[in-house]
C-alpha cells in the first residue's frame, strides 16, 4: 500500500511536471490563431486543466517577450485578444519541441534499463 507521504510527494512531482510542460502545450496550441477560452478548452481536453489566473498571466508574459502575437479580434460578437505565434515563437517551439523529445527519449532509456527484468 501506498502511504499518504508518497502519494502526496507523487502530486507534487506530477506539479512540477506540468509546469515544465505548461508553455510547450500553449505553444503547440496557439500554431492556430485563438483567445483565451478556446485555448483553455483545447488544453483541457488532452487533460491539461489551466486555470485563468495561470493562464492569461503566461500569455501576456509570452507576447511581452515577442513569443506571441497578440491583436485585439472580434469573436462570437464581442471584442477579445487572439494570440498565435510569432516568427520568434515558431522558432521557440521547435526549440522547446526537440528539448523535449530528447529529454523524454533520455528517461525513457533510464526508465527501461531501471525495469526488473523477468
Amino acid at each position: 500500500m501506498i502511504g499518504n507521504r508518497i502519494v502526496a510527494m507523487a502530486s507534487d512531482a506530477r506539479q512540477e511536471f506540468r509546469r515544465g510542460t505548461i508553455i510547450l502545450a500553449v505553444l503547440s496550441a496557439l500554431r492556430r490563431e485563438q483567445h483565451g477560452y478556446p485555448l483553455r478548452k483545447m488544453l483541457a481536453g488532452h487533460g491539461l486543466e489551466v486555470d485563468e489566473g495561470t493562464l492569461y498571466p503566461l500569455l501576456k508574459r509570452l507576447e511581452g517577450k515577442g513569443i506571441l502575437k497578440g491583436r485585439w479580434g472580434k469573436s462570437a460578437g464581442r471584442v477579445r485578444r487572439v494570440y498565435s505565434l510569432s516568427p520568434r515563437g515558431t522558432a521557440y517551439l521547435g526549440l522547446l519541441t526537440r528539448e523535449w523529445k530528447h529529454s523524454n527519449a533520455m528517461l525513457e532509456g533510464l526508465l527501461e534499463e531501471a525495469r526488473p527484468r523477468e
